[in-house]
């Protein structure tokens, strides 16, 4: 698939998101920049209550060339990229955990998803769960969130605005929580998205989650808005949870 994603985008004069370079959608050069470790990412200030939420990468450069390829052109060749960066958040997310792991994607607006026809969130959180089941985790992905109607984009709200336009936007339907509790009811669960900004959207979807009894452990995001990132270094425990894939498991 890569040979043919490659021919294709010669073809059609396809190029690198980060680079701009002719060929495809994220050259190799440009690949082997992305970041292999995810790192805490809390938010500034942080929501009251807010589970540690975790990131690969500053959300600028060739990482937000990608989300916003991925998001708002349908580049659909970058979804395994930003699902292995989203994969190894929620790996760092998980790794203190025991037990069964669920990838909770954040619901994205059904106007948004049915004017792109394609549910960006929800694909990176589905091939990031593949990728880690691959490597021997314990890993499923559901959706159990659902947005109620009102709420609009959140593009260019700052903190409060945020916060305001998703207060009491997401539920958990009963059927999705029914189907959870007979498959995994010790599962902890990890809120998964694609970027995160002032933490809003996380801590509507964990208040959502806790609001029918369910224990949300963690956020995994594939970026962080850079000013929100921590100065210091690494979590102590993420050297050793660098989630590496071989070809194989990398394929379209």
């Amino acid at each position: 698939m890569r040979l043919l994603d490659a021919l294709a985008d010669l073809v059609l004069g396809g190029r690198c998101v980060g680079c701009t370079r002719p060929g495809r959608v994220l050259c190799g050069r440009c690949e082997a920049l992305l970041p292999e470790r995810a790192r805490p990412a809390w938010p500034s200030p942080v929501p009251p209550g807010l589970v540690p939420p975790w990131a690969a990468g500053p959300y600028d450069g060739v990482v937000r060339a990608m989300v916003v390829g991925h998001k708002e052109h349908r580049l659909l060749a970058l979804r395994d990229p930003l699902a292995l960066l989203l994969a190894r958040s929620a790996l760092a997310a998980s790794a203190p955990l025991r037990g069964p792991v669920v990838l909770v994607p954040v619901p994205s607006r059904p106007a948004s998803v049915r004017a792109r026809g394609y549910d960006p969130t929800y694909a990176l959180t589905a091939r990031a769960a593949a990728l880690l089941a691959a490597a021997g985790r314990d890993v499923a992905v559901r959706r159990l969130l659902r947005t109620r109607p009102g709420v609009v984009d959140q593009a260019g709200l700052g903190a409060e605005a945020r916060a305001a336009n998703l207060a009491g936007s997401m539920h958990c339907p009963s059927a999705a929580l029914r189907r959870l509790g007979e498959r995994w009811p010790r599962a902890s669960l990890v809120v998964c998205d694609d970027v995160l900004t002032t933490g809003a959207t996380a801590r509507e979807a964990q208040r959502a989650l806790e609001s029918v009894g369910l224990q949300v452990t963690a956020v995994a995001a594939v970026a962080a808005t850079r000013r929100r990132l921590p100065p210091g270094g690494l979590a102590s425990h993420s050297e050793s949870w660098v989630l590496r894939v071989s070809p194989s498991q990398n394929t379209h």
